[in-house]
């Protein structure tokens, strides 16, 4: 039954696969689950190594958490990504702690992070995937790091809305203020105090519904810096 549900998943996110005995394909999948994180849960508390997360449907949200509590949202994952970061076993080069949340009701494959590990050792390919995963990220990582240290809140904000529009090809922003703070890794009033005037300037039109953005070619200057 593991195998007859994960092998056909596992075949096409993993380029190793077909490469390994076929005793470490039964091993992972029977250390695999198919698991449904309600909207706000908590995936991974920075403690331990949860292990591998494939996202089938939904969204995660990978963060840093400072001992002051403040958030920095370090990227999102959506159907069809992978985490490496929560597997710290697996990548012991990773020293510093993540959280994952559930921002939607999210469905994933999970593969028990020992259990990797396990496979990894014996299997240079399966390190070595697991490796250009994680560094891969790293570059998400340091793109936001260059926007907080480097980049004024109108330039994030506007860079923010542009990536958002293109990732869901839609020119309207589901999304709350405080979200879109949460994302930014700034303050809610900080947000709207932008978005106040961008909305004056006739860049974009804030409603209930959400941000619709209205000149897109404006929006892009700004996000030019």
């Amino acid at each position: 039954m593991g195998r007859a549900m994960f092998e056909p998943v596992f075949s096409e996110i993993f380029p190793f696969w077909w490469e390994l005995p076929e005793g470490d394909k039964d091993y992972l999948c029977s250390f695999s689950a198919a698991m449904t994180y309600p909207r706000g849960s908590t995936v991974h508390d920075g403690d331990g190594c949860s292990g591998v997360f494939f996202v089938r449907k939904g969204c995660l949200r990978v963060y840093m958490l400072s001992e002051g509590g403040k958030e920095v949202t370090l990227y999102r994952l959506h159907a069809g990504d992978m985490c490496m970061l929560a597997a710290s076993c697996v990548i012991q080069a990773i020293t510093f702690d993540v959280m994952v949340d559930a921002e939607e009701n999210t469905e994933c494959y999970t593969i028990d992070g020992a259990a990797f590990q396990t496979v990894s050792e014996k299997n240079p390919k399966v390190k070595i995937f697991a490796l250009e995963t994680a560094v891969s990220r790293f570059s998400d990582v340091m793109w936001v790091m260059q926007q907080i240290l480097f980049m004024g809140v109108d330039t994030r904000l506007a860079i923010f809305l542009l990536d958002e529009a293109s990732r869901t090809g839609s020119d309207t922003i589901l999304l709350t203020h405080e979200q879109i703070a949460k994302y930014m890794a700034s303050a809610r009033e900080v947000v709207s105090r932008m978005l106040k005037y961008f909305v004056a300037e006739g860049i974009v039109e804030s409603s209930r519904k959400g941000i619709r953005i209205l000149d897109k070619t404006r929006l892009r200057e700004v996000a030019r810096g």
